[in-house]
């Protein structure tokens, strides 16, 4: 059966993204630059982590994670990634607003769920077919389905860095196990660390 992943870029002090989220800061203040910065610096060294994070067949995410407003969407966003953003395969985004599905180049289509996290898997599950199911972010939308013991198997990126303040991973999860899988791996830039959740 196919399992529910998610991977995270994350601080030391478990921030996936900092203070001051806006349209020219989607991660807000030094947090994109320094939590993903092995992805852009070393890509060929991270290859095969970059593969795994793309390969799901179908992804989910939070309204924050798909654009930076709130209340009746504004029609012209088509996401942060440009025409053709990277997930090549449906992306499922949490949302209180309906919007007609959304698509765009190289095989992404955005779809806009707005009756919870369980019915956002289960279309999510339905369009992966035998392939995994990734919980894309953000920090919020993880934690709910962590809570909800919903992901088999969370992947962390560990960057060398202390935000101190953002949105943080694993707050009001509950009582969540994880246990390690394999050995960690990275640069100086990273550290990956894979788990299986145990609830």
């Amino acid at each position: 059966m196919s399992k529910v992943t998610c991977d995270m870029a994350v601080s030391v002090d478990g921030f996936v993204a900092g203070p001051g989220q806006s349209l020219d800061k989607p991660l807000g203040e030094g947090a994109e630059e320094r939590l993903h910065r092995w992805m852009f610096d070393e890509p060929e060294r991270h290859a095969a982590v970059i593969e795994d994070i793309t390969a799901a067949g179908a992804f989910i995410m939070g309204r924050n994670m798909f654009g930076p407003g709130r209340g009746a969407w504004d029609m012209a966003w088509r996401g942060w990634w440009g025409e053709e953003p990277p997930y090549h395969a449906p992306v499922f985004v949490l949302t209180h607003h309906p919007r007609e599905p959304l698509p765009m180049k190289g095989g992404t289509t955005f779809f806009f769920v707005t009756d919870g996290i369980e019915a956002a898997l289960a279309r999510a599950r339905e369009a992966a077919g035998e392939r995994d199911v990734a919980v894309a972010g953000g920090a919020q939308t993880v934690n709910r389905y962590l809570a909800a013991g919903l992901i088999d198997e969370l992947r962390l990126h560990v960057a060398p860095v202390i935000l101190g303040r953002g949105e943080r991973l694993f707050d009001d999860v509950g009582d969540v196990t994880l246990e390690p899988v394999g050995d960690p791996s990275g640069t100086g830039l990273v550290t990956h660390l894979t788990y299986r959740v145990i609830r």
